[in-house]
């Protein structure tokens, strides 16, 4: 038992990250089964095409900006700068997903805040990966990114995913988007408590202080 604690024993930067990251997964995955059909049922104007190409708005937004925002990060030393565009980020989107389910009535709408998350995200990609590459500890930087992807994507994709189509079967569409908003925004909270371990500007590594998994 002790040598498996030992084996998943990741340090507070990484174990932080993790931990916010499962929670926003699952809460924006929770519009993955029922987005789509939010669009062709519950939109003027809303049809498999209009789902298609409000898709491909948020993605062409969100590439085309993270490659300059990434360069402008790196610019800066230190991590305090990836550390508040990885906040403001997250809270933005989440605060985007409470306000869709208010405001969004038709396809114009729809596509503005495509717009908007292609930004918002465009803004937490590549602090995320630049603080969580930074603080990988040397020798299981494979098992640190496929604990990450086991566990904060794989896992809260396939949670997000039940309880999204759950969610809407009982509340409605449009409740799904404001439990995500909830969501994220408490995934975004979870981000403060990493502040005390990310570099100021001009200070060199960050001390790596290590956490548990039943401490999680």
């Amino acid at each position: 038992m002790a040598s498996l604690l030992q084996f998943f024993k990741v340090n507070r930067v990484v174990s932080i990250l993790i931990g916010s990251e499962f929670i926003l997964t699952t809460s924006f995955g929770l519009l993955v089964p029922i987005l789509s059909l939010f669009i062709v049922n519950d939109l003027e104007g809303g049809s498999p095409r209009v789902a298609g190409f409000s898709l491909a708005i948020y993605w062409i937004t969100k590439s085309v900006l993270q490659i300059p925002i990434g360069a402008w990060l790196d610019k800066h030393k230190g991590e305090i700068d990836d550390f508040w565009a990885l906040l403001t980020g997250n809270i933005a989107s989440g605060v985007l997903a409470i306000l869709f389910a208010f405001w969004v009535k038709d396809i114009w709408g729809l596509y503005f805040f495509e717009v908007l998350w292609g930004i918002t995200d465009a803004f937490i990609v590549p602090p995320f990966y630049a603080i969580f590459s930074r603080h990988l500890d040397p020798g299981r930087e494979g098992f640190e990114w496929s604990l990450r992807s086991s566990m904060a994507f794989g896992a809260g994709s396939a949670l997000g995913g039940a309880l999204g189509g759950i969610l809407a079967a009982a509340l409605g569409y449009r409740s799904v988007f404001l439990f995500a908003g909830i969501g994220a925004l408490i995934g975004s909270v979870l981000l403060i408590f990493m502040k005390p371990y990310i570099k100021s500007r001009g200070e060199g590594p960050a001390e790596k202080v290590y956490i548990a998994p039943r401490r999680l």
